[in-house]
């Protein structure tokens, strides 16, 4: 036996280990606390940016030397420099019309075929198509043996979001919900955790079908937004909000061109319609991915 397999803890006290640390996300004030961490990464006082700053850095060793920008004092605000560009031609995009990239950087937490209309969250886990797009039944349909992809982003990690392929921006849903952390621990404790979070699905047309893109909300982590309609949370709706777009409103968007960003980090859920060439097996839980990697 090796000493990994020896001193590695036995399944059940792992389970009880993970229920046990997410339990307190139950009960403390999650949009409460969202309202004030948005705040707080807002602040302009220079003594807490600049130390809220370079303990972030410190913390999850932020890779600064691919920032447009690698200065910490030059960011005017926490958040100014969590949603930082990156530097022209750090993260080439993969090539060919038929080829998937992320969208974002961060680590892949399921990927996969989706079976019944069914998306895996973690071993044992699962959630369905439609709960996950807030309950639209006629375009979960559209996915039936289709592809899921769900990527991690983690507070090291660059947060912006950028398109998997070229499309034209058709609808965008806000759905309201809880703000529970999506790490990988609360993702093997919290059952159907990405169709209970806020979320906004942001729907576009492309050469392949309809491609989803569904940005979900956590706690210290319940800010989105899009470049079409800026920040979409805070404030926090308590109904669904639906937005079309046509004309000059369905804005064209090519490969690799960012569509929003996470103030704090998350986690982005994209959903490929039957058809499309399957995602390379190489993309399995807890691998590395960044922005522009070939996904298929």
């Amino acid at each position: 036996m090796s000493k990994t397999q020896k001193h590695q803890p036995p399944s059940w006290f792992s389970k009880l280990s993970d229920m046990v640390l997410t339990l307190p996300q139950y009960v403390i004030p999650q949009h409460t606390l969202s309202v004030i961490m948005h705040a707080l990464t807002r602040s302009k006082v220079t003594w807490f940016k600049n130390a809220f700053i370079r303990f972030i850095t410190w913390k999850f060793d932020v890779n600064l030397s691919e920032a447009a920008v690698s200065e910490r004092d030059f960011y005017p605000s926490f958040n100014a420099f969590f949603t930082r560009e990156l530097r022209q031609g750090i993260r080439p995009v993969a090539a060919g019309k038929d080829v998937v990239v992320s969208p974002v950087d961060g680590a892949v937490s399921q990927i996969g075929p989706i079976i019944d209309q069914t998306i895996v969250q973690a071993k044992g886990r699962s959630y369905s198509v439609e709960e996950l797009l807030g309950g639209d039944k006629v375009l979960a349909q559209r996915y039936d043996n289709g592809q899921f992809a769900t990527i991690y982003l983690s507070p090291r990690d660059y947060h912006r979001i950028h398109m998997p392929v070229a499309g034209k921006l058709k609808s965008m849903r806000y759905v309201p919900g809880k703000l529970f952390s999506v790490n990988p621990r609360t993702a093997r404790a919290v059952p159907r955790l990405f169709a209970r979070n806020e979320r906004v699905i942001c729907v576009f047309d492309t050469e392949f079908g309809e491609v989803v893109l569904v940005l979900v909300g956590a706690i210290f982590v319940g800010s989105m937004e899009t470049v079409w309609e800026g920040q979409i949370t805070p404030p926090y709706g308590k109904t669904i909000q639906d937005w079309t777009y046509e004309g000059d409103e369905a804005l064209s968007f090519e490969k690799g061109q960012e569509m929003g960003r996470f103030n704090m980090g998350s986690t982005v859920v994209m959903l490929l319609p039957a058809g499309m060439k399957s995602f390379n097996q190489e993309w399995q839980p807890e691998k590395k991915i960044q922005l522009g990697q070939a996904m298929n």
